[in-house]
């Protein structure tokens, strides 16, 4: 019988071994992803780490304009440069991108959730300059949110440029929020658990979205050490492990933080609705009020800077013990304040670092009280603020591991993993049972409520 001939390419195909032939059939967008989420991170790290370096340059060009002029000079001019810092942000704001003010961390999860539009190419030059003019004026601001909005609108301008199918383009959403949150905090860990955990009913568990995630946020972090060094964000001393008998005490501090938190989330709903009835989301009025902010604050940031500015700077002071337990009551109230007003303004800038700095602030001063009250368990105060740095994040956000894991990346203090996992856990706990709701969560769902009615007032104007 005459064999038949057998194809060139089949017999090419032959020739193959197995695995050459399963490398080529596989699917090469799995792949794909990757390596754009290696990209994303490093731009998240990039971007993300000259936004820092921004902030802290323009911020002491600021101090450094006014330094050595009498206190009169002093105030008119704090006040009237800070001022111009915020009409810039808070114009931009509102002219271009009103998804940019606050935080941007509820816009990336109502974008993961469809929810949300991703506008990539204003959010990132309006986050970006608005940020930086509202941050280096002297409010309570921090740039941890907007470097995970920052991260996640360059995950999905990476997406777009390449035509991802649109579960891949959530993977890089993802991706570049948990880039920009470990570019903040020099955090990998953080920055991956925060998506997995704040994020867990908007993201899209799989494992590529899982190793995306993991991939940026180590590349970011990489990018962000190459450009600023491998230290911990903090500087601060390594406390012993508190013995047994005294962890009692981070229970009790917890439990206070889970009351604190749930008043927090309620204030900082109200206090929005406060400021969208004083300036109705008109524009002028939207400006004026953001100027006469930042002008008070920056002008208040030369007198007395313990209660402006984001708060990382100041925790190492809070720590080592340089104030009186009278004097860290009195920062804390002010910069409780001050969080309120800034961050529900509406300006380009986070809470995320003034709750931490309030958290060690409420921590240490336990610690001091506890200390006195049983001085026989050699407690350092340092140690119950340090647990208590997370607390207060993980009660308003309800992210107690994020916190446990961002606490410990940023201060270096593994020792004292298990008094931050009492006092936090406890804090979400109490909170929870009190009824509170992660607060970002919460933004967004009054920013949905307001984009509805908005639209409705639109269509009936149309209609009439």
């Amino acid at each position: 019988m005459e064999q038949q001939a057998i194809p060139s390419a089949d017999a090419a195909s032959l020739r193959r071994p197995p695995v050459l032939q399963r490398l080529i059939r596989r699917d090469k967008m799995p792949l794909l992803v990757l390596l754009l989420a290696a990209l994303v991170g490093l731009l998240a790290g990039l971007v993300c780490g000259l936004f820092e370096s921004c902030v802290h340059w323009l911020a002491q060009q600021r101090v450094d304009l006014l330094a050595d002029r009498p206190w009169w000079q002093l105030g008119l001019l704090g006040f009237g440069f800070s001022a111009l810092l915020g009409l810039v942000g808070y114009f931009l704001t509102h002219a271009f991108a009103p998804e940019a003010g606050g935080s941007g961390i509820p816009e990336i999860e109502g974008a993961m959730d469809d929810l949300r539009p991703v506008r990539w190419w204003r959010v990132l030059p309006v986050k970006f300059f608005g940020g930086v003019c509202t941050l280096s004026s002297g409010m309570v601001l921090g740039r941890e949110g907007p470097s995970v909005q920052i991260g996640g609108n360059l995950g999905k301008m990476v997406a777009d440029i390449f035509r991802l199918p649109k579960e891949h383009g959530h993977a890089l959403l993802a991706a570049g929020a948990a880039g920009g949150l470990a570019a903040a905090f020099n955090a990998p860990l953080a920055g991956i658990l925060f998506v997995m955990e704040e994020m867990r009913p908007q993201f899209r568990y799989s494992f590529l979205a899982i190793k995306a995630v993991g991939i940026s946020a180590v590349m970011a972090t990489l990018m962000l050490q190459n450009m600023k060094g491998q230290s911990p964000v903090i500087m601060l001393p390594h406390y012993d492990a508190p013995a047994l008998k005294a962890l009692w005490l981070f229970l009790f501090m917890g439990g206070c933080f889970g009351v604190l938190g749930f008043v927090f989330n309620k204030l900082v709903l109200a206090c929005q609705d406060s400021y969208l009835a004083l300036h109705q989301n008109k524009r002028h009025r939207f400006v004026i009020i953001g100027m006469g902010v930042a002008g008070t604050f920056g002008m208040l940031s030369l007198f007395a800077p313990s209660v402006t500015g984001g708060g990382i700077e100041l925790i190492p002071h809070l720590v080592g013990g340089d104030y009186a337990v009278a004097t860290l009551f009195i920062i804390f109230s002010v910069r409780l304040v001050g969080t309120l007003i800034c961050f529900c303004s509406g300006a380009p800038g986070g809470v995320f670092a003034p709750t931490l700095a309030l958290g060690t602030l409420f921590g240490v001063v336990f610690g001091h009280l506890f200390h006195a009250a049983f001085p026989d368990l050699g407690i350092e105060p340092g140690a119950f603020a340090i647990a208590g740095m997370g607390a207060l994040f993980a009660a308003t956000v309800r992210a107690p591991i994020t916190g446990i894991v961002l606490v410990t990346e940023m201060t270096d203090n593994y020792q004292l993993i298990l008094p931050m996992m009492i006092t936090t856990i406890g804090a979400t706990l109490v909170a929870q049972w009190l009824g509170g709701r992660p607060i970002y969560s919460q933004i967004l769902e009054r920013t949905l409520r307001l984009a509805a009615r908005q639209n409705r007032g639109e269509s009936s104007i149309a209609t009439g």
